[in-house]
């Protein structure tokens, strides 16, 4: 959008827009001086420098568009040698999406970006058999496969031909990133001098889009094993996120007053509180069958009376009432002559 806004003002001064050959090799400089700087990749000028190369690498994209330069239905020897190089546009765009700085909540959706067009890349590369190759799984390919291995019982143990077949591949592409990176060493002062016949220009070109070759399936690879990890903590996020379970709210203090009057000022001053008194306390627990003593059987009712009778005898005698001590000697004497249970007539046949 700034790459057409800026044509647009070049237009509107009367100044004539960048080419097509210098948007791509702008981008393609500003790639390379990001790819080996020393600087921190988050440091502003770096920054500047990445979305300047993106830019300029997008209106190089739509200019490639309108201009038709490529097509499913030719041949790779068709392609002008000119032309070439524009192969890398969307190789040189994933690379370049990859150092963009942003927070984690938007590194899912920027590495997705960059899989797309390194994916498109990829394809068009397959498409002309500049090099022999196998396409990764698209994302809907990915997510039918996952269905279907969720489906299939995991074996019991790896599979170690599909695993000794990755590294040898992987071995393979390195040692053909590195032959290439030798082969173009040789070449480029000739090539960026402008002294190379069309042949070496031709071949300098093809050695630059199939060492990108190796790189883009190397970065498929990284971003699908990062875009695993970041849907994860996704997941975890948004479950941590879940709001937790309602806490149980206090228990209130009961508080056990000692009287009515201390129930009232502790009531008037806590009114939510339940207050009662020792007696109210005991009544309702009695009624309830709460008391420690319930459940014991009871001593006889006339042992009881008999106890309390003797209690009262022995605190009259303590006060030294005298009708209480003579009624007592009278009892005494009355129990010297006359044996226990005299009189009782009821019990008789």
């Amino acid at each position: 959008m700034e790459a057409a806004e800026g044509t647009s003002n070049q237009q509107s001064l009367g100044l004539e827009p960048p080419k097509l050959s210098e948007l791509f090799d702008r981008g393609w400089k500003m790639y390379e001086e990001v790819d080996s700087t020393n600087e921190p990749m988050g440091s502003n000028p770096i920054q500047v420098k990445v979305k300047r190369g993106i830019m300029h690498l997008e209106e190089a994209t739509r200019m490639v568009a309108q201009l038709d330069l490529f097509s499913s239905n030719e041949e790779l020897e068709e392609i002008a040698t000119a032309d070439l190089k524009y192969l890398l546009l969307p190789a040189l765009l994933g690379a370049l999406t990859m150092k963009q700085q942003v927070d984690l909540s938007k590194r899912l959706e920027l590495v997705q970006k960059a899989r797309v067009y390194f994916l498109d890349f990829l394809k068009r590369c397959k498409d002309y058999n500049i090099s022999k190759f196998e396409l990764p799984r698209t994302s809907e390919s990915s997510a039918s496969n996952q269905e279907e291995e969720r489906s299939i019982p995991a074996p019991s143990q790896p599979d170690l031909i599909t695993m000794a077949t990755q590294r040898q591949a992987k071995i393979e592409r390195y040692k053909q990133k590195k032959d290439t990176e030798a082969k173009l060493s040789e070449i480029r002062a000739a090539v960026e001098s402008g002294s190379a016949e069309e042949e070496v220009v031709r071949d300098f070109y093809l050695l630059n889009v199939r060492k990108w070759i190796t790189t883009a399936l190397e970065e498929v690879e990284s971003i699908d094993q990062e875009t695993e990890i970041l849907k994860r903590m996704d997941v975890l996020k948004q479950s941590s996120a879940e709001p937790p379970q309602p806490r149980r709210p206090p228990m209130k203090p009961f508080i056990l007053t000692k009287d009515a009057v201390q129930a009232k000022v502790f009531g008037a001053g806590y009114p939510s509180l339940a207050t009662m008194t020792v007696d109210d306390w005991y009544e309702q627990h009695r009624r309830q069958g709460r008391l420690p003593d319930q459940g014991i059987p009871r001593r006889d009712v006339d042992d009881d009376a008999e106890e309390r009778e003797k209690e009262e005898k022995e605190k009259k005698e303590e006060n030294d009432d005298e009708g209480a001590l003579r009624k007592a000697r009278d009892w005494d004497d009355w129990k010297d002559t006359h044996r226990r249970g005299y009189g009782n007539r009821q019990n008789m046949g």
